[in-house]
């Protein structure tokens, strides 16, 4: 697949753009109109930087209202083209890109739109360049690729062509099997974007919800077979508008936007034709442990919320300070080495979470489709008698860690040899059922696409959840057998919990674990008993739970006095599910515990997140405890 991105999907000047689009590894770049416009440096200087960069200068574009305008607006938009194409020469660039017509004052005559893109394609001609001819979804007489396709076809001029771009085609639900009509030598290039299903103005959806494949919910895995069957060979080009984009790093925005194509180079949610020969989608088997990282004092602290849960420290590390707790399926490892990564988190965040490792079948192939995506190894320095588990880069610059499930057993007995306390032999938790992870706001699409394009990972819909303070963004990601779930959350809301959690952490990071249990009431109940802080629950939420439910209300008040939440919903089967949940209070005010029973449920209980969120922010923490 060769590579491109236009300019006007990421912020910056054009010098910047260009070069944060050559260190993400794109082959070429479009370059935007405007953007050349409002930089100081020429064309020429524009064409020698991507030369020494290393890129091609794909296309330039736009070129608005040519085909279907009277005299005099015709021959004023013909002059305008020609010198559009000195520009083109100075750029380096053979193609440019001509948008159907919008003009008010432009007619449908299809024979005038065929003239006049005949004598464009003589004039480009003449010079050695070339014209794509493009349907926009709002054109005024021409707004299918199937319009615009049958134009070019009948114009039969080796200088014009056509741009095929998925917005355009697939906003409009314009089936992607016509695209097999086109010849592939007429098909100049391609452009991708997708965006999030959306009943709007076609213009206002797309100048501000665009965004990168994988991102958003168009069909785009039909559209893209659709034009390798065809066999078209080349250029795969990002336009994305996208006001987050406009407002993040260009560095950041470009390297997603090269890791959105590899995605779908290989398939979004069903494999390519080219999936086979391309480092496959990790398919994770479980959460094999959390790291937190703390000092001596936060860690004793952690372990008293720990301790009412079930937990027991069950092993030291071998060399390292670092204590391994334990119950069922689930390590938490409380790392408070005086130094590495785990102490500089510390530093910086506080107690926290620093790393997460994931359980796989084959590390090498996971580290090469890390790879592939140019995601960040991590490396430090690994004592010769230490068992070596690679990593990358995470959320907030946390680890994931990739351990061999074949060898795990082997690699716990190895770096946790000196026995501590039994592990549970009734455990009340069974497992980690999901890891919540919140961001800034301009982030989480980034954060969403680096799961869904490294591992074999499903996205639930996108959720917009009532904080006191504003609305907070969430949306889950889950492997098929739900073995591992991660939720992500961002707010625009300032004074959100969501966001106050960003300021206050110095970034993003896990705020709750969540764990699973067959007993909701039996561990809350002995977690109580225990000295675990709870969050508390309002008894509104439970008087009213018995008239929505028809709960029996000595059921209501065993909930109550547990501060347990409950949802019920269709379990998919004619049958009903149900969904227990309680919730810590804040550890350091950071890090929260949750622990959920599900009977058959399948999603996260978001219709009590908002009584969850208003219980947190009426909480108010003892400034003398880490709670």
């Amino acid at each position: 697949m060769k590579t491109s991105i236009a300019t006007v999907s990421i912020s910056g000047t054009l010098d910047a753009k260009l070069q944060a689009i050559a260190a993400a590894g794109y082959d070429g770049a479009e370059v935007f109109e405007n953007d050349l416009l409002s930089t100081h440096l020429s064309a020429r200087e524009i064409a020698a930087m991507m030369r020494d960069l290393g890129l091609a200068c794909t296309m330039f574009q736009p070129f608005r209202d040519l085909d279907g305008l009277p005299e005099p607006q015709r021959a004023r938009a013909f002059d305008r083209l020609e010198r559009k194409f000195d520009v083109m020469q100075d750029l380096g660039t053979d193609l440019l890109l001509v948008c159907s017509s919008c003009s008010p004052l432009a007619d449908g005559d299809r024979a005038r739109a065929i003239a006049d893109l005949h004598e464009a394609g003589e004039r480009a001609a003449k010079r050695g360049l070339r014209i794509g001819y493009e349907a926009l979804a709002w054109g005024r007489h021409v707004n299918d690729h199937r319009e615009a396709w049958g134009i070019v076809r009948d114009v039969d001029h080796p200088a014009i062509g056509l741009v095929l771009d998925s917005f355009h085609s697939l906003s409009r639900k314009i089936p992607s099997s016509s695209i097999g009509d086109i010849k592939p030598e007429k098909l100049f290039i391609v452009q991708v974007a997708d965006a999030p299903v959306l009943d709007m103005d076609l213009l206002q959806w797309s100048r501000h919800f665009r965004s990168m494949p994988g991102q958003g919910d168009f069909p785009l895995d039909d559209w893209a077979d659709a034009i390798r069957r065809i066999g078209y060979d080349g250029y795969w080009s990002l336009e994305i508008f996208n006001d987050r984009f406009r407002a993040g790093s260009a560095h950041g925005v470009a390297l997603d936007g090269y890791r959105s194509l590899r995605l779908m180079q290989g398939g979004i949610a069903k494999p390519s034709a080219e999936a086979a020969t391309l480092p496959p989608k990790v398919a994770p088997l479980g959460v094999e442990f959390i790291e937190f990282a703390a000092s001596h004092e936060e860690a004793s602290a952690l372990g008293d919320m720990l301790r009412p849960l079930g937990f027991r420290p069950t092993a030291r590390h071998r060399s390292k300070d670092v204590t391994r707790w334990q119950q069922g399926a689930i390590n938490v490892v409380i790392n408070c080495e005086p130094d590495g990564l785990a102490h500089s988190f510390d530093v910086v965040h506080g107690a926290s979470v620093c790393a997460i490792g994931l359980a796989v079948a084959d590390v090498p192939a996971a580290l090469a489709r890390a790879d592939f995506l140019r995601v960040p190894r991590f490396e430090q320095a690994v004592a010769p008698d230490e068992w070596p588990v690679p990593s990358v880069r995470g959320v907030g610059g946390s680890l994931l860690y990739l351990v061999d499930a074949a060898t795990r057993d082997a690699m716990w007995a190895h770096e946790f040899p000196h026995a501590l306390e039994p592990a549970p032999d009734a455990p009340l938790l069974t497992c980690v059922d999901h890891i919540a992870q919140t961001m800034q706001y301009e982030e989480f699409l980034s954060w969403l696409l680096f799961y869904v394009a490294m591992f074999d990972l499903t996205k639930t819909p996108q959720l917009e959840i009532a904080d006191p303070m504003g609305l907070v963004q969430s949306q889950a990601v889950e492997s098929a057998d739900k073995s591992v779930r991660f939720t992500l959350n961002g707010s625009l809301a300032a004074q959100s919990l969501t966001s106050r959690f960003v300021q206050n952490y110095f970034g993003a990071g896990v705020q709750h674990l969540a764990f699973s249990t067959d007993d909701a009431f039996a561990v809350a109940e002995s977690a109580a008993a225990k000295g675990l802080p709870r969050l508390a629950i309002p008894r509104n939420y439970h008087d009213d739970l018995e008239a929505r439910w028809g709960l029996e209300p000595d059921l209501v008040e065993r909930m109550a006095a547990a501060d347990l939440l409950y949802d019920r919903s269709d379990d998919g089967q004619g049958g009903e599910a149900e969904y227990l949940q309680f919730y810590s209070r804040a550890f350091a005010r950071r890090v929260f515990f949750e622990v959920v029973e599900r009977r058959g449920y399948a999603g996260y209980g978001a219709v009590n997140a908002p009584i969850r969120l208003a219980a947190q922010a009426h909480h108010k923490p003892d400034p003398s405890t880490l709670i």
